[in-house]
C-alpha cells in the first residue's frame, strides 16, 4: 500500500487551500490499511506461535504487535490528546524496544517469557488506540493535521518495518521445530527474471545517491551528496541457488581463504555448509520457506545468507560485493532485475553516516542514527516487505553473521 507521497509542505498548502478534509481522510485510510496489514500477517498464528522467541535477535509477533500500538500511544496520543489514558500502564516498560528516552523498558532477550498480557489482551490494546488514532485524525483542525500527519507517517512506516520482522522472526522460529511447520501452506516465491545480459556496465563519474525531493524517507537516507564512482559493471540478476549449489560443491564452506577472519571463525562456531534453512536429504537439499519445507529451486534467487557469506561467495566467483552507492545509482538507472520484492542485497558498505547527517532531536531520534556501528548496508526489499515500502535511497542494516533475513546479493565487477 504506498503511503501518501506529497511532502509536509504540499500538504501544509493542501490544508490552506480548504484541502484538509480529503487529507485527513487520506491518512485516516492509510492508517486503517497498514494497521490491517499486521494483523492480516498475524492471523495464520495461533496464541502459541505468536509468544514463541526463537533467539535475541528476533521478537515474538505478539510483541511485534504490541509495540507498533505503543508507538502510536507514546509519541502521538499521550502528546496530542488532552487527557488521554494509557490502555494499560504497565505496557510502556514492556513494549518500548530501545528508545531509551522514553523510559525503561523489559530486556530484549526475555520478550519471549512475556505470556501475559496474551494476544487477545494485545488485541484490545490495539483496538483501542486504533480508535484513538483514528477519533485524532478525524477531529483535527488544520494547526493539529499538520503537528501530527509527520508522527502518523513515520509510525506507519516503522509498522511496516515490524511487518516483516514478523515474518522473518515467526519464519526462524518455525526453523527450530522438527516438523518444519507452514506459516502458509498455500505460499508461493515471487516471480523473478531470467535471461538478458549478466552486467550492467556503470560509467566513471559523480553521481547524488541519498533521498532528495517529495515523499517520505528516513533520516540515515538523507542528505542526498554527491559520490564518485569508478567504472564498475554490476550482475542485473541476484545469485541463485544453482549458483550457490557449485559454491558448495567446490567446498566453498571449507576453504579459509575465501573467508573474512570473523567470517571463517562463523562458519566453524555455526558449523554452516549452506545457507540458512537449507537441510540435505539422501543427497538433495530443501529449504524451510512460509510455505514449509520445499525443495530448493536452483534457478530460484538464493536467501537467507549473511554478509560473511555473500562476501566468501563474491571472492569464489572472482568478483566483489558493489557499494551501496553503485547498488543505488544501478537501481536508479533500471539497470537491476528483482532489485525490490525478492531478496534483500548485501553490499560491501558498512552502515555510516551521509556527509552531513543529524538525527532527530528527542526520542525519535533514537531511530537509526545509534547503530551506525558494526552493521553492513543492505538495499532493495524483499518477498516480506510490504508494498510501498522499498525505495532506491532505502537503508536496511544489519550486523555481518546475519542471516534470518530474506538476504541475498548480487555481483560486482572492476576491470
Amino acid at each position: 500500500m504506498p503511503l501518501a507521497a506529497a511532502s509536509l509542505v504540499e500538504r501544509g498548502d493542501a490544508a490552506k487551500s480548504g484541502n484538509t478534509d480529503n487529507l485527513r481522510a487520506r491518512w485516516a485510510q492509510a492508517f486503517h490499511t497498514v494497521r490491517s496489514e499486521t494483523e492480516r500477517r498475524a492471523a495464520p498464528l495461533s496464541p502459541e506461535d505468536q509468544v514463541i522467541q526463537s533467539m535475541p535477535d528476533a521478537s515474538p509477533t505478539k510483541w511485534h504487535r504490541a509495540h507498533t500500538t505503543w508507538f502510536f500511544e507514546q509519541f502521538l496520543l499521550k502528546d496530542h490528546v488532552a487527557g488521554y489514558r494509557a490502555f494499560d500502564e504497565r505496557f510502556a516498560y514492556l513494549f518500548n524496544s530501545y528508545y531509551v528516552a522514553a523510559g525503561p523498558r523489559h530486556a530484549r532477550p526475555q520478550r519471549g517469557l512475556v505470556t501475559r498480557p496474551n494476544a487477545d489482551e494485545v488485541a484490545a490494546y490495539r483496538a483501542h488506540v486504533d480508535a484513538a488514532v483514528a477519533a485524532l485524525i478525524d477531529n483535527a483542525d488544520q494547526e493539529t493535521l499538520a503537528k501530527i500527519v509527520p508522527i502518523v507517517e513515520i509510525g506507519l512506516h516503522h509498522e511496516q518495518q515490524h511487518q516483516e520482522l514478523l515474518l522473518t522472526d515467526i519464519l526462524h522460529a518455525f526453523a527450530q521445530n522438527p516438523t518444519s511447520p507452514a506459516y502458509d501452506a498455500n505460499w508461493q516465491p515471487p516471480q523473478t527474471a531470467t535471461g538478458g545480459e549478466d552486467f550492467a556496465a556503470l560509467s566513471q563519474g559523480i553521481h547524488v545517491i541519498g533521498h532528495a525531493g517529495d515523499g517520505f524517507c528516513f533520516d540515515n537516507e538523507q542528505p542526498a551528496h554527491q559520490t564518485l564512482l569508478q567504472d564498475v559493471a554490476i550482475a542485473r540478476h541476484l545469485v541463485t541457488n544453482g549458483q550457490w549449489l557449485e559454491f558448495i560443491a567446490d567446498g566453498g564452506y571449507g576453504n579459509p581463504a575465501l573467508w573474512l577472519s570473523n567470517g571463517w571463525d562463523a562458519v566453524q562456531a555455526e558449523d554452516w555448509t549452506a545457507p540458512g534453512y537449507w537441510h540435505s536429504e539422501d543427497g538433495a537439499w530443501f529449504s524451510l520457506t512460509l510455505g514449509g519445507l520445499r525443495p530448493v529451486n536452483p534457478a530460484a534467487p538464493v536467501c537467507h545468507v549473511s554478509y560473511y557469506e555473500a562476501d566468501a561467495f563474491a571472492r569464489w566467483a572472482g568478483k566483489h560485493l558493489p557499494t551501496e552507492a553503485e547498488w543505488e545509482v544501478a537501481a536508479r538507472a533500471g539497470l537491476l532485475c528483482d532489485a525490490f520484492g525478492v531478496a534483500w542485497q548485501w553490499t560491501r558498505s558498512a552502515y555510516l553516516a551521509y556527509p552531513g547527517y543529524r538525527a532527530a532531536e528527542g526520542a525519535l531520534g533514537e531511530y537509526n542514527g545509534k547503530f551506525m556501528i558494526n552493521q553492513m548496508v543492505l538495499r532493495g526489499s524483499s518477498l516480506a516487505t510490504p508494498d510501498g515500502h522499498a525505495r532506491p535511497s532505502y537503508r536496511n542494516f544489519f550486523p555481518p553473521p546475519a542471516r534470518w533475513q530474506f538476504s541475498g546479493l548480487r555481483l560486482a565487477a572492476y576491470e
